[in-house]
């Protein structure tokens, strides 16, 4: 097993980082959350030399969903998560891209949906799956604690987190999920999330400011 390397392709135009994540030895990698933009992320995939064997989904909002089944369809490839909360985004796609710009979203069924506790294969690792609903209701955290990396979606950002003013969002919930699922497994993970830059759970412990006692 080689090094675990990861890289950004910023899609749609909320700039949303689409990640690539592959082993320096093998090259096989995953692709996660593509929202759009799927020629650029295949052309990005050709640079990096990835093969790629899974999409994951880490919530099913359109900007990081709304390209997934075209990207299925032209890499041949399953995609995995997020949780079955999220059924009715991922179910309305293709009304919810086109407000935000996004005009060739689909709507998409994953071949897999994930739970808190399942292990998922990325990039010739286990990573824990931990279910971190708030933003959306089946917003999917992945944590490989072994290399130190996460993967968070919009539950966690670099000094901020993720949006809870939807009908759907609970900010009690998620502010309870990053605290108790994701801070406790150590300051030194590193993450990347859904927007902006990557960060690591220690800086956002000690910083953040939605994650500061009352």
């Amino acid at each position: 097993m080689g090094k675990l390397s990861a890289g950004i392709v910023p899609v749609t135009p909320l700039q949303q980082n689409c990640t690539l994540v592959w082993d320096e030895d093998s090259k096989n990698g995953v692709v996660v959350d593509p929202g759009g933009d799927v020629s650029t992320i295949l052309a990005a995939v050709e640079q990096v030399g990835m093969a790629v064997d899974t999409i994951i989904l880490t919530h099913g909002h359109f900007d990081h969903a709304g390209g997934a089944d075209e990207l299925r369809e032209k890499l041949g490839v399953k995609i995995v998560g997020p949780h079955l909360d999220d059924k009715f985004l991922l179910d309305g796609l293709v009304d919810s891209g086109p407000r935000f710009g996004v005009m060739d979203a689909r709507n998409v069924a994953p071949d897999t949906w994930v739970s808190e506790g399942d292990d998922i294969e990325i990039a010739d690792r286990s990573f824990q799956t931990f279910h971190c609903p708030g933003h959306s209701p089946g917003s999917i955290v992945f944590v490989s604690v072994a290399d130190k990396f996460a993967l968070v979606g919009d539950v966690l950002f670099q000094g901020s987190i993720g949006r809870t003013d939807f009908e759907y969002g609970d900010h009690g919930a998620l502010i309870s999920s990053i605290k108790t699922k994701l801070l406790p497994l150590g300051d030194d993970i590193a993450f990347i999330c859904g927007h902006g830059q990557p960060s690591d759970f220690g800086t956002e412990r000690k910083g953040n400011p939605f994650l500061q006692p009352a």
